[in-house]
């Protein structure tokens, strides 16, 4: 997690209400305009589902209220309002209690195609849908749990098989792969890329490994692991966790996929 942030996140009123500038919902607007079409056939069915049911504004950036509304209704979850950067700590706690961070700020034009940060257009389109969804909410707020309650070591570990579904990743429908991972149905050119480029390596998924398998966040991923279905979360979540992460802390590292990350200079 990046330890600066050139974002501010926005303060609700005293009715719970964030008041957005007319460039910000512009920028909403166009973000999912744009989303919309690319994830059309290459998001899983139940994103979709979803992303109908919380039935986001395409003119402005919803209100937390809004989408509460829809999640609490479906999986009894809620969006919870927090500063551009929160700690694992408090990441962590929010999961286990059923309560998804939520930036309250949205990209630049400038970072309009990418930004390491996550924002309110990634917090809402990339993951809320699916959080209207129970195999999904289950597993998240499982790994909230576990998270919460493990040491830094291991809590690194679990970032990992986090990465690879809730964030990136893939599974099998109708014949096909597909997408649900969030990371990537918020960002067009991974989406592309996640289904359609020869170059990542896609793995079925296998908890110990996706533990083992380093990643970086600011690249294409060059791997994802493939669920078989999306209720494969039910029994990824009734595993013993963190005895896969203990094999794993013994087994090692899988040597990563990608160059290290450029030092930046000393000015």
């Amino acid at each position: 997690m990046s330890k600066t942030t050139q974002y501010v996140s926005h303060q609700a009123d005293e009715n719970g209400v964030i008041h957005w500038s007319d460039e910000e919902n512009q920028v909403w607007h166009d973000l999912v305009l744009r989303q919309k079409d690319i994830i059309k056939d290459r998001a899983c069915d139940e994103f979709m589902h979803g992303l109908e049911l919380l039935n986001l504004p395409r003119d402005r950036i919803p209100q937390l209220h809004e989408v509460n509304e829809v999640l609490a209704r479906e999986t009894g979850w809620q969006v919870a309002q927090v500063p551009a950067l929160i700690n694992f700590d408090e990441f962590f706690r929010l999961l286990a209690n059923k309560q998804f961070p939520v930036a309250t700020f949205i990209r630049t034009r400038e970072e309009f195609d990418y930004l390491q940060e996550p924002d309110i257009f990634h917090e809402i389109f990339g993951h809320c849908p699916l959080l209207t969804n129970k195999a999904f909410a289950h597993f998240t707020h499982t790994y909230g749990k576990l998270g919460y309650a493990a040491n830094k070591q291991d809590r690194v570990y679990l970032a990992r098989l986090y990465w690879f579904t809730v964030e990136f990743g893939l599974l099998r429908q109708a014949g096909k792969l597909r997408i649900y991972g969030g990371g990537i149905l918020s960002s067009p050119g991974e989406t592309l890329y996640a289904l359609e480029s020869d170059e990542p390596e896609r793995h079925d998924m296998e908890p110990l490994e996706a533990f083992r398998t380093p990643y970086r966040i600011d690249i294409m991923q060059p791997v994802y692991y493939i669920l078989q279905e999306l209720d494969d979360l039910f029994g990824l979540a009734e595993m013993d966790m963190m005895a896969l992460v203990e094999q794993a802390k013994t087994l090692g590292l899988h040597t990563p996929k990608f160059p290290p990350k450029p030092q930046k200079m000393a000015g």
